[in-house]
């Protein structure tokens, strides 16, 4: 299996709070995903802060950690062909306004901070985020 096979979703806090992700995890599944592996945790500022440092000078990184460590997240690590770009299709644009109909942001985002669900932007940095939940550290 390449890595352009694997990608990582994060459903965020507040879906989960809201009680959505079974629904998203269909959605998911009805897109051809298999979900790998799964694990529902609950990540603190500090571990936030190192997912997303690659964020750490744009004005909403304090924010975003803050958000991300609010509550239960789901990690998933997903397989498809080309699993980075079919997901960041599923999951839509960042900012809900901007996405698609069908898309998971624009179906459970409630606002651009609170999105829904993250995805890996990158072959590259989907192997990163994957070792960063589901690797042996």
């Amino acid at each position: 299996m390449t890595k352009s096979n694997l990608t990582l979703g994060i459903i965020k806090p507040g879906a989960v709070r809201r009680s959505v992700f079974d629904e998203i995890m269909q959605m998911i599944d009805d897109k051809g995903f298999t979900i790998k592996k799964k694990k529902i945790l609950h990540i603190s500022i500090r571990e936030a802060s190192k997912f997303y440092e690659v964020h750490k000078d744009r004005p909403f990184f304090d924010s975003l950690v803050e958000f991300m460590s609010s509550g239960p997240i789901i990690a998933m690590m997903l397989e498809k062909e080309d699993a980075v770009a079919c997901f960041r299709k599923l999951i839509g644009s960042t900012n809900p306004e901007d996405a698609e109909e069908g898309t998971i942001r624009k179906t459970f985002a409630e606002s651009l901070a609170h999105n829904a669900i993250h995805g890996s932007d990158s072959d590259e940095n989907a192997q990163k985020e994957i070792d960063f939940f589901f690797g042996d550290n």
